[in-house]
């Protein structure tokens, strides 16, 4: 692979040291969603509230059958560490993965090394779905913590998107225009646009255009 990885490229495949064993990326992973997130360093107080609200959240993530990974330069031993601190000091156990990119071969890979930010990965996150496609890429500098609840709802949006062949607005499913619904996709040509007028003319579908149209989702 040519660059960075971008959205719609295959996952790289890679053999990463975490705490959890050696594990291959994405094979491992075949079949399910990952969230693979990196920190700038273990012991650091942003990235420990956002390690805790990452597993807070574990069992949403599971039930949308997706898996998290974390990952930093630092070694093993240093992230085994700082759990353990998390356990003892705020009483949570932290069940996913954490990669331990000692030589930073991946995080460089990734894009998650920034020189503008020194030597430490920045707050990147990869959502990759069952096929090992990367599908949502996000960056966050050091010093701006992230919405684990925004990661969460962007990876059901993907979800919902796939299976439905819909588009999702801002904020879904609480969006101000359109509450819960679903952005239908714009017509492909002339007549299929004159078809959606007229679905629209006899309030056969919802819109405020033929080419900003949505529906309620099927239970």
């Amino acid at each position: 692979m040519e660059g960075l990885p971008l959205l719609g490229d295959k996952f790289p495949e890679v053999v990463v040291k975490t705490t959890k064993g050696t594990k291959k990326l994405p094979e491992d992973y075949k079949g399910k969603w990952f969230v693979l997130f990196s920190h700038p360093a273990d012991f650091t107080p942003v990235c420990t509230t956002e390690f805790y609200a990452f597993q807070q959240r574990f069992d949403k993530f599971k039930e949308l059958n997706a898996e998290l990974i974390g990952l930093s330069i630092d070694q093993v031993f240093s992230h085994m560490k700082w759990i353990e601190w998390i356990k003892e000091n705020l009483n949570e156990s932290i069940e996913f993965p954490v990669i331990a990119d000692d030589t930073g071969a991946l995080a460089k890979t990734l894009g998650m090394i920034s020189e503008n930010k020194g030597t430490n990965t920045v707050r990147a996150v990869f959502i990759v779905d069952p096929k090992g496609i990367i599908r949502l890429i996000m960056y966050y500098p050091p010093e701006v913590g992230r919405d684990v609840d925004e990661i969460l709802r962007a990876l059901k949006a993907l979800q919902v998107s796939d299976k439905e062949g819909v588009a999702m607005p801002h904020k879904w499913p609480n969006n101000e225009l359109i509450g819960n619904k679903v952005i239908l996709p714009p017509p492909a040509n002339e007549e299929e646009k004159e078809k959606r007028l007229e679905l629209l003319k006899n309030n056969k579908i919802e819109g405020y255009d033929w080419w900003l149209s949505f529906k309620e989702l099927k239970e």
